[in-house]
């Protein structure tokens, strides 16, 4: 099993769902009827099917891991897709929440961010997660980890609603620079096939008030994130934060990423990283 987190320190962040909730809402509250209908960069989704997402993650997560209440869901086996299952459970809520009218979406949504903030802040931080972080290779998660990744959901996707009405991001050091970390932790998993000398590091700077530098060691057997080395980097690679998370969401395609990112030294070390996936896609 990859370890995402190497010698890095958790990501306790269950306290700021409250700030990243209200925004969101008074967000919604601004818009008119045609931006709901604006096409968002995800390319299925509408404004309105992305607030339909939010609102159906949150319900689902709430009946399944705090009521206990399980659909049918198939046998993980040899064949068991877990991205095709998330996508079609995502689709199929998006398709029953975007009937809704805007104002009874944003209620709603209001009553399940409540809820949501208050059942991530009374969990164990080091206890064993429900669910693994699969995009990070990790087949037992601690709920820190799966706590800052549902908080990269609601900050991403609420960022994808900003970038396409227009409206100022939330690309503050506070609540940005936690999602750049915790997509950060699937450099290892990322890089897992990719062969390289014991000693070589990869250094990944997020540049933007909101970023700072990852480090990624290579190991005898695996790839690992340290907080800092003496080593020199065969590699450095410098991401500007305003397109940082949508390399790692999907959101930019792989052209335009290397056209705004600097490499420096070993460009096949550079290649993983600009294309890495930080969400089960």
């Amino acid at each position: 099993m990859d370890e995402p987190a190497g010698d890095l320190s958790p990501i306790l962040i269950a306290h700021l769902f409250p700030l990243i909730e209200s925004p969101l809402i008074e967000l919604l509250r601004e818009l008119c009827a045609e931006e709901w209908q604006t096409q968002t960069v995800s390319p299925r989704w509408k404004v309105k099917d992305v607030a339909a997402h939010l609102l159906d993650t949150q319900l689902r997560k709430l009946s399944l891991v705090r009521d206990g209440c399980s659909p049918e869901l198939p046998a993980a086996g040899p064949s068991f897709d877990l991205a095709a299952l998330i996508n079609r459970l995502n689709q199929e809520g998006v398709a029953v929440y975007r009937r809704l009218s805007p104002p009874v979406l944003i209620e709603l949504m209001e009553l399940a961010s409540r809820r949501s903030a208050e059942f991530h802040r009374s969990l164990d931080p080091f206890a064993e997660s429900a669910f693994p972080a699969s995009w990070a290779g990790e087949e037992v998660s601690r709920n820190w980890f799966d706590t800052a990744r549902e908080f990269t959901e609601r900050w991403h996707h609420q960022q994808q609603i900003r970038l396409a009405t227009g409206r100022p991001g939330i690309m503050t050091p506070e609540l940005y620079h936690p999602v750049l970390d915790c997509f950060l932790r699937a450099l290892p998993h990322t890089y897992r096939n990719l062969p390289a000398e014991k000693g070589t590091l990869l250094r990944i700077d997020i540049a933007g008030d909101c970023g700072g530098t990852w480090r990624l060691l290579r190991e005898p057997d695996r790839w690992r994130l340290v907080a800092a080395s003496p080593i020199a980097p065969a590699c450095r690679v410098s991401i500007p934060q305003e397109i940082a998370w949508r390399i790692f969401t999907k959101g930019i395609d792989r052209a335009a990423a290397e056209t705004q990112a600097r490499v420096e030294g070993d460009r096949q070390l550079a290649e993983p990283v600009l294309s890495m996936v930080a969400i089960v896609a």
